[in-house]
């Protein structure tokens, strides 16, 4: 039992765990942003598109009387909206992340080289190798 603990405290203990705790914390917060944006500013636009119709109340009831069972497909519309747009968001921050890690990625210009008859290394600048004191042409 001491072992197993001792495994799950380490586990635990990791970075990543605590990362993805993050991760999951921030995406519960972004995934109401997101439904709000849908809910409160896009659904109202594609209503004042399409004339006033609204697209959450879209349903097709499965029996008579109130307390019948009904499909609710505007429902799930607003669902797939809410999906594309976080894919889409998302995709926008890995494309910007991705840009900014390229750019550092980058390799600085060399300040060095090799000379071409001894193949110690001297200064990109040099006209004359320092150790053979060979006149360089490139």
């Amino acid at each position: 039992m001491k072992s197993f603990a001792k495994e799950f405290k380490e586990f635990i203990s990791r970075g990543n765990v605590m990362d993805m705790a993050v991760g999951v914390i921030i995406g519960g917060a972004f995934t109401a942003i997101v439904n709000s944006l849908v809910n409160d500013i896009v659904m109202p636009l594609l209503s004042l598109i399409t004339g006033g119709f609204d697209f959450t109340e879209l349903c097709i009831k499965l029996g008579e009387g109130e307390e019948a069972a009904s499909l609710n497909y505007g429902a799930f519309i607003s669902a797939i909206i809410n999906f594309i747009l976080i894919a889409l968001v998302i995709f926008c921050i890995i494309k910007s992340i991705n840009k900014v890690a390229k750019k550092k990625e980058e390799p600085a210009a060399p300040t060095t080289k090799e000379c071409p008859y001894c193949h110690e290394t001297i200064s990109i600048k040099a006209t004359k190798c320092p150790h053979c004191v060979s006149e360089l042409t490139e």
